[in-house]
């Protein structure tokens, strides 16, 4: 039986679990593209964003588009390994 380990509780909320998962497919995603896929608020999405970022897990770069700003991120290293690794410890719960 193999040992568990504790999951990343960073990475244990549904809506950054989301983002990470969506942001694993794609090299980096807008602010409005995430808010649509994860059907969350503004609001709550920018504290998740937030978190991420300090963590190490996400890069945010805000720039403008005409003169609309635009929040673009992308997934770090330590955020791949950080996912991969709570997939795997979770893997461990269900066997």
């Amino acid at each position: 039986m193999s040992e568990f380990k504790p999951l990343d509780p960073l990475l244990h909320s549904q809506l950054r679990l989301a983002v990470m998962s969506l942001l694993l497919s794609v090299e980096e995603a807008e602010f409005t593209f995430l808010k649509e896929k994860t059907e969350s608020t503004a609001g709550n999405l920018s504290v998740q964003l937030d978190k991420l970022e300090k963590s190490g897990y996400i890069q945010i770069e805000k720039s403008f588009k005409g003169k609309r700003p635009l929040t673009t991120c992308k997934i770090l290293p330590a955020g791949v390994k950080a996912f991969e690794e709570y997939v795997e410890n979770l893997k461990n719960y269900i066997n």
